[in-house]
Parts: structure tokens; C-alpha cells; sequence
């Protein structure tokens, strides 16, 4: 008898976050590259005109309903058609409802990448965030597991909910193929970006973390371009008033939005380094990327950033000492740009850092979740 895990695959129909749709592909194409003897992966996608493009996958369950009418009935707790089985979800999307693990051998499990709904509200649409607490308090009655993509980020996970030792971690990972292109440089030229930069990600909402890494830039002395990844539409000028009031002028500033993994790659490829100046519960995709590419890394203090950079970069700041975070990346700027010799010892420290990720490693985790439960 074939056992299938049926992973809910929203994000290839209607993505609604670039790195989310990217984990759901590479998770589910890792899943099936690794199911054990006996079992098969399939996929429970909403209605819409896109298909599920993952070799392997034996059979799309497609809903009635459109991803977002789906995300509102789910929320709801309103779930008919589905089926039962093993269910696994790359986010927090999925039917929570009643089951039973026990004698029908039904499994519900759902992924938490971030904690910005109860962290940084702010940061998101009161819909989103509306819509993601009520779906933890779903999953706090009806998951068998939650899986979240740090240790750090679990044990706050813990004390904010009643999922005791229902809490799972399973880290994430560039994507499969990540590398350099070869036409690095004419992507650069198209997307209008110097040879040599800075490299921050983020958006305007997060005008906290994005001050003090441009402040970290303007106190080091560094007369450097600074670009800036993810960026919202309609985000550059509020990113480059908050450069500016840092001290970073206006000509050094370039603000992109969502890259494609290839133009990803080919900006990081020019990037003497990348600074994280956001202390926040969330994983660091760009973070992992660079490591990947051994770019040198420069991150604020977090529990999450000391957990997944560990040696692979400086990790520096405590909100405890007196000091600023700017303060503490403008030093350690300074120490990663001083030498050659030590930018190559941070790009070699990154690149080996960066081996420890991988979707086939999580996949096989994820196996093991499921047999465990």
C-alpha cells in the first residue's frame, strides 16, 4: 500500500510571497526526490489556471475554490473535499479541522517562517495579520505539528502559544540551483547596478533596521554604493530619505524589488558584503543566499541570526551594552572591509556556513516528522 503525503502547493498557483512560493517548489521537488519506499508525494492547490510543475508528484487535488476564498474558509474552519491522509503545508495555509491521528492515521503539520504578525504587525496589512493569528490558534487546536525554521524562533514560538512540544524545526534553504550565472554582469548592466556594493534587503516598513544599516555605512566611512533588495513598489524614495538622513547620499542608494533567483545571485556575486541590520523573528533567505555564495555577512545580534550564520560571519550588537546596532555594524564593517585578506577569510568561513543548508535535508526531516507522528 503507497502512502502519499499531500502537500498544499497555494504558492504555485497564487503566489502571494516570492520566497514563500520558492520554499513550497523546493521543499515539494525535495520531498519527492527523497520519499521513502512505499510513499509518494502529491498536492492539494486551489482552483486557477496554473499548474503544479513538479516531476513526481502522482496527483493534484485541485479545490473548488480560488486561493483566497480558500485562505477565508480554511480560516473558518470550513474544509469540505479535502480528504484526510498526510497533509503537509510549506506555510500556514491548510485545512486545520478536527481529524483523527490515531485510528484513521490523519496528519495535519504547517510551517511558521516568521513571527511578523505578532512581532511586527506593523510591518503587514491588519488582514494579514488578522488572518495569520487566527490560523495559529487553528493550528494550536488542530495540528499535529508546527514546523518553524529555527530553534530560536521555536522557543519563542512556545511562549507565545499552547503548542507545547508540537513545535518542529526544519531550516530553510537557498534555492536548489543557486549559483552565479554566467551572464552575471549583463544582468547587473540591465538592472542598472555597480560591480561592487553593499547589500541590505528589506522594505519600508522596516525603517528601523534599514536606518541603522545605512547609519552603520555612513559611520564606518564607507563610500560604497548601497543596494537594497525586496523593496515594495513605490518604496525607493522613502528608502532613500531614510538613507539620507543616515548619511548615505542619494547617488550611492540603488532600491530593487523582488529578483528573480538568477538576478538574486548576480547582484550578491558583486557585493563585498551583506549587511543584516534587522534583529526580527523571521528566517533570513537573503542571509542564507549570500552564505551560499560566500559573501562575507554582517548581522545584528538576534537568536536567529547567531543560530544560522553561527562562524560564517559577524554576528554583532547587544541591546544590553549601551551601544547602537549602527555602531556595532560600522565596526564590524570596518573589520570585514580592512583587508583583502580578510574579506577572503570571511567569503571562506561563508561559503563553508553555507553548505549546511539544504531543501534535500529538510525534505528528509520532513519524512521523518510524519513517520514520528
Amino acid at each position: 500500500m503507497t502512502v502519499t503525503l499531500r502537500v498544499v502547493l497555494d504558492q504555485l498557483v497564487a503566489a502571494t510571497d516570492p520566497d514563500l512560493a520558492t520554499a513550497s517548489r523546493e521543499l515539494a521537488r525535495a520531498l519527492v526526490l527523497s520519499s521513502p519506499d512505499g510513499c509518494d508525494v502529491g498536492a492539494i492547490v486551489p482552483s486557477g489556471p496554473q499548474g503544479v510543475d513538479i516531476a513526481g508528484v502522482t496527483d493534484v487535488h485541485r479545490m473548488g475554490m480560488a486561493r483566497r476564498e480558500l485562505a477565508a474558509a480554511w480560516q473558518l474552519g470550513v474544509a469540505p473535499g479535502v480528504g484526510g491522509g498526510l497533509i503537509h503545508s510549506p506555510t500556514l495555509l491548510a485545512p486545520l479541522v478536527r481529524h483523527d491521528r490515531a485510528n484513521d492515521h490523519d496528519q495535519t503539520v504547517v510551517t511558521l517562517w516568521d513571527l511578523r504578525a505578532w512581532e511586527q504587525p506593523d510591518e503587514l496589512p491588519r488582514t494579514s495579520v488578522v488572518w495569520h493569528r487566527a490560523m495559529l490558534k487553528r493550528a494550536e487546536k488542530h495540528a499535529d505539528a508546527v514546523v518553524v525554521p529555527t530553534h530560536a524562533m521555536a522557543e519563542r514560538l512556545a511562549g507565545m502559544s499552547r503548542l507545547g512540544t508540537r513545535i518542529r524545526v526544519v531550516a530553510g534553504a537557498a534555492p536548489a540551483v543557486f549559483g552565479v550565472p554566467v551572464d552575471a554582469v549583463g544582468r547587473r548592466r540591465t538592472l542598472s547596478l555597480p560591480e561592487a556594493a553593499i547589500v541590505m534587503a528589506g522594505d519600508a516598513s522596516r525603517s528601523a533596521a534599514l536606518s541603522a544599516g545605512f547609519a552603520a555605512v555612513a559611520r564606518a566611512g564607507i563610500d560604497l554604493p548601497v543596494v537594497v533588495l525586496d523593496a515594495r513598489d513605490g518604496d525607493e524614495p522613502a528608502i532613500v530619505d531614510l538613507a539620507a538622513a543616515a548619511g548615505v547620499p542619494e547617488r550611492l542608494v540603488h532600491v530593487r524589488g523582488p529578483l528573480d533567483a538568477a538576478d538574486r545571485a548576480a547582484v550578491l556575486d558583486a557585493a563585498v558584503a551583506l549587511l543584516a541590520p534587522a534583529r526580527r523573528s523571521a528566517f533570513p533567505w537573503r542571509v542564507v543566499e549570500a552564505l551560499v555564495l560566500g559573501v562575507p555577512v554582517v548581522a545584528v545580534a538576534s537568536g536567529d541570526h547567531r543560530e544560522l550564520i553561527v562562524d560564517g560571519g559577524l554576528v554583532v550588537g547587544d541591546p544590553d551594552d549601551g551601544r547602537d546596532d549602527a555602531d556595532a555594524l560600522a565596526a564590524a564593517l570596518g573589520e570585514t572591509l580592512a583587508s583583502t585578506a580578510s574579506l577572503d577569510r570571511l567569503a571562506v568561513l561563508a561559503a563553508d556556513r553555507g553548505r549546511a543548508f539544504s531543501w534535500h535535508a529538510a525534505a528528509e526531516r520532513v519524512w521523518q516528522l510524519h513517520a514520528d507522528l
